[in-house]
């Protein structure tokens, strides 16, 4: 049995290097987009639901409790599938749940489009959160499991930018049909009823994706199994059936991490999605009293600053965390945003000046996506053991969308309470704490092997593999097996 062990632990060797060192294939390239499109989904809807609700109102004259609820619901269930789905995947395996999430993410959207009210809608809407919080974790680890040392930064942040494009299409798809003279209530119902289509479009592609051999190899206890699935390795095999030897690193040893990886994620989420949800409320104060359609005016100004500001920092930040480090990135971003919400609040008259106020939102904006909109999800992804990676991932999300729905929710009642200086305020504060959670628990990971960066236990120990690895640049023959 010792010697299964050991046939086991260089076979898991053989797959981490093979997976660390190859370049960038169609492969890869397909499951960006498999998984991006979870992503794209869940900022389509970000940016339609506040309008959408709106427009919705308008024939539902429901209480301002029951809107707060409407908006705010799929990210109180976002927590929910992110531990849930997080625990599921570390225990079943990633692909035993994969596709899942997009299952609900698209039923979700087809119910919210047909509601009729303001309940049903709210039960719609907590589904889709379900699959949301589903797909955090979930997509989130494959990509970084099945991604090189070199490029892992990029790989996992091409698929959580796909947000931006999610981003840019809410607000087109709203200003087309409202230019367009669409009826509102027809209007708001096509809106969420189009977020079905990319969480649906890739149901199939997720199902058919391979299990993560490293999975397979370290938290299964099954190297030889893995390594076949990633590579032919012929006479080098050894079929060590019954090995088990996994990786059983307890969460408790990772408290300091999670800290780190859940806080920062809590107070950027607090902010965040407060501000881009409520964003038409924000946006409301500085429409022209002349303008002839102010929710087409606020709506169109919402597409400008995402266009010019948020996609850039996407691409930025998947451009360079590799580079310059995600943990740099991350301490630049809540900087940075510290100081610009801090300038907006307190100068006088600011909030109510079009230009100056439109130009440095716009920049935190960029500095949310050039920083730790980007990195929280990348680095959660990265520091935890591969036994703990989707549960670690999980509660990071989940904790994040905790503070979502936080912010939220509350927005609405703090605006009115303590006005829009003071939120901007409470906002730069939330961001200098993400700094210091940032600087305090976080690890810098870029440029390294992923059992490196996560301190799985023996890997820089293991004895030197039978069989070498992949060769830097070779094809994974078997990538696409099931």
């Amino acid at each position: 049995m010792a010697a299964a062990a050991v046939s086991n632990e260089l076979h898991a060797r053989e797959v981490a290097e093979a997976l660390n060192e190859v370049q960038f294939t169609g492969f890869h390239l397909r499951a960006i987009l498999t998984a991006g499109m979870g992503f794209f989904t869940s900022a389509y809807d970000l940016t339609v639901i506040g309008t959408a609700v709106v427009l919705a109102n308008s024939f539902w004259h429901a209480t301002p409790l029951m809107i707060g609820l409407v908006t705010s619901i799929s990210l109180a269930f976002t927590v929910l599938g992110a531990f849930v789905f997080g625990a599921i995947a570390d225990r079943l395996g990633r692909k035993s749940v994969y596709g899942m999430e997009a299952i609900l993410m698209t039923v979700g959207a087809l119910g919210s489009a047909l509601a009729t009210g303001p309940l049903s809608m709210i039960i719609w809407r907590s589904i889709m959160g379900f699959g949301i919080g589903g797909d955090y974790p979930l997509s989130a680890v494959i990509m970084s499991e099945y991604a090189n040392r070199q490029n892992r930064g990029k790989m996992v942040g091409m698929v959580f930018s796909c947000q931006a494009l999610g981003f840019l299409a809410g607000p087109v798809v709203l200003l087309t049909m409202l230019a367009a003279g669409i009826s509102h209530d027809l209007c708001w119902r096509i809106a969420l009823g189009l977020g079905a289509l990319p969480a649906a479009g890739v149901i199939l592609l997720r199902r058919s994706m391979p299990e993560s051999p490293r999975w397979m190899a370290r938290a299964r206890g099954e190297g030889w199994k893995a390594a076949r699935q990633l590579a032919l390795y012929s006479d080098g095999m050894l079929k060590a059936a019954g090995a088990d030897h996994r990786v059983r690193e307890p969460l408790r040893k990772y408290l300091l991490t999670l800290l780190g990886t859940a806080g920062a994620w809590f107070v950027l989420d607090y902010a965040y999605y407060g501000n881009t949800i409520c964003m038409p409320l924000i946006l409301k104060q500085l429409v022209p009293p002349h303008a002839v359609d102010p929710l087409l005016t606020s709506t169109a100004w919402n597409a400008i600053i995402f266009g010019l500001f948020a996609v850039p920092g996407y691409v930025f930040a998947f451009m360079f965390c590799d580079k310059l480090g995600r943990k740099f990135l991350q301490m630049l971003g809540f900087a940075m945003m510290a100081l610009l919400f801090l300038i907006i609040g307190v100068v006088p008259g600011l909030v109510t000046a079009v230009t100056p106020f439109l130009i440095l939102f716009g920049l935190s904006y960029f500095f949310v996506e050039f920083g730790p909109n980007v990195t929280t999800f990348i680095l959660a992804a990265e520091l935890f053991p591969v036994n703990q990676r989707t549960t670690g991932h999980g509660i990071s999300a989940g904790v994040a969308k905790a503070g979502a729905f936080m912010g939220v929710f509350l927005f609405p009642i703090l605006q009115s309470a303590l006005g829009l200086s003071n939120i901007l305020i409470l906002s730069a504060g939330l961001s200098a704490v993400g700094l210091i959670l940032t600087a305090v628990c976080i690890k810098e990971p870029a440029r390294k092997a992923l059992e490196e960066t996560s301190l799985e236990s023996g890997w820089t120990s293991l004895p030197t593999p039978v069989a070498a690895p992949a060769p830097v640049g070779s094809k994974i023959p078997e990538m696409a097996a099931v």
